[in-house]
């Protein structure tokens, strides 16, 4: 048997308002071909399915063809689980029409472990694999908010919850193989922080519960699991050394920090003993197949000699295509384009390099945007944001200008408003700690509940 493990697609997202749209397609794409030439019988997604609660009809049709699709491949099933972008509700709404095609959808937390728990069967109807597939819990699924909590009550009542629910889908998978009279693995998913989990600058990873609570350890996961795929971390990795628990990571660079590093997804393999009976509920291989790169990114940063010498260098691995001939420039003129899509010749993938420059001179340089231009003029680089992170506020006050909410997170705007307000230090950390909880009560709602 033959497990794909991906999570954390964030189908949709922008990239400093550069629509990624065609490389999520060719992502896709590219995923479901693998499915098909892996002969993979279960697929299971880890939650993040899109990046927001309410992505657009395009993106939504992304999903629902890459759906399509594997369900008339060889896959015999996937599993998909809502993670903390998600909209439960809109993952959820399908989800009769979709089992017809062997896509089993859990959205939000179900009224009993018991309907978390899925039985996979082969082509001959026989068990194959027992998925507890538990989706991101929200803190209303977890524990009941009392007046006066303190962050360590909440931390404490979080972790109980989170070791409750998953002890209580461990028993009922259990109870399943027991009834079930064979030695079928169990798999177990979840999307959620593990203690020590590597995140990079820029990823995109959102806190689950305020304050960065409910970190968990490897002992919240019972023995009785063979394989744990979790998904909310972008980074591969497992979790304590052990192997067998493990995030796939995002398959895409969610921002510049991740440009360097390299995507994947996990390959589980059962070994069987005969006919399509496992030999052992342990996974006899696991192994990580790369991703391609579909966009390429490069960040570039230093003072502005060595700025200058990697953008020089990049030019010239990026260079300007040779012009079209007049007669194929009319051609591609009247090519008629998919309108659902939006072709657009700069957010095709791999066309372009798209570049982010942070200067770390001590000089300030008013003219940086200029000199960036001219350095790249001649390459096929679209520069989408120059920063100067090492300068102080009174010098950043000076390329202010060149500033946009897009280049700007939550909280740094959040750090603006108290400061042009002159609000007195003693007074910002209950304020920080309001907004926290305010802009978390924002990500929780599910706008497509009502």
């Amino acid at each position: 048997m033959k497990l794909l493990h991906t999570s954390d697609w964030h189908l949709g997202r922008n990239l400093f308002g550069r629509r990624r749209h065609e490389e999520f397609a060719a992502w896709l794409d590219w995923l479901a071909g693998t499915v098909e030439r892996q002969a993979i019988d279960v697929l299971l997604v880890a939650g993040d399915v899109f990046d927001t609660g309410t992505p657009s009809n395009a993106t939504q049709a992304l999903y629902y063809r890459f759906l399509h699709r594997v369900a008339a491949a060889r896959c015999r099933h996937a599993v998909v689980i809502a993670g903390n972008h998600d909209s439960p509700s809109l993952l959820d709404a399908p989800r009769e029409l979709l089992q017809a095609l062997q896509v089993h959808v859990i959205g939000q937390a179900r009224a009993s472990a018991e309907q978390e728990v899925l039985t996979l069967h082969d082509a001959q109807g026989q068990a194959q694999l027992i998925v507890c597939a538990v989706p991101y819990l929200r803190e209303r699924d977890l524990r009941s908010a009392e007046p006066g909590e303190s962050p360590q009550d909440k931390e404490r009542k979080l972790l109980q919850g989170l070791a409750g629910h998953y002890a209580a889908v461990a028993q009922a998978a259990l109870a399943r193989r027991a009834a079930l009279g064979r030695p079928v693995p169990i798999v177990a998913m979840g999307h959620l922080f593990a203690s020590g989990g590597q995140t990079l600058d820029g990823d995109g990873v959102r806190d689950l519960y305020v304050g960065s609570l409910a970190q968990v350890g490897a002992d919240l996961f019972s023995p009785a699991f063979d394989y744990v795929a979790l998904g909310h971390l972008h980074v591969p990795q497992t979790v304590g050394g052990q192997a067998h628990i493990r995030y796939s990571g995002a398959p895409l660079a969610m921002g510049f920090g991740e440009a360097a590093h390299s995507k994947s997804v996990c390959l589980v393999q059962w070994a069987s003993a005969s006919g399509d009976a496992p030999s052992s509920t342990a996974p006899s291989a696991i192994t990580l197949l790369p991703v391609p790169r579909f966009q390429p990114l490069a960040r570039v940063r230093g003072d502005w000699p060595a700025i200058a010498q990697q953008l020089q260098a990049l030019s010239a691995q990026h260079p300007l295509p040779a012009p079209l001939p007049a007669q194929a420039q009319q051609a591609a003129a009247d090519t008629d384009t998919d309108t659902d899509t939006e072709p657009n010749a700069e957010t095709t993938p791999g066309a372009r390099l798209w570049l982010e420059v942070l200067y770390e001179g001590q000089e300030l340089l008013p003219d940086l945007r200029q000199r960036v231009a001219a350095a790249t003029a001649d390459a096929a680089i679209d520069v989408l944001r120059i920063a100067q992170p090492r300068l102080s506020a009174q010098l950043l006050a000076h390329s202010q200008a060149d500033e946009s909410l897009q280049t700007l997170d939550v909280h740094e705007v959040f750090e603006r408003c108290l400061a042009a307000h002159h609000i007195p230090d003693a007074q910002r950390a209950a304020l920080r700690q309001t907004y926290a909880q305010a802009l978390h009560e924002l990500q929780q709602a599910d706008p497509q509940a009502q």
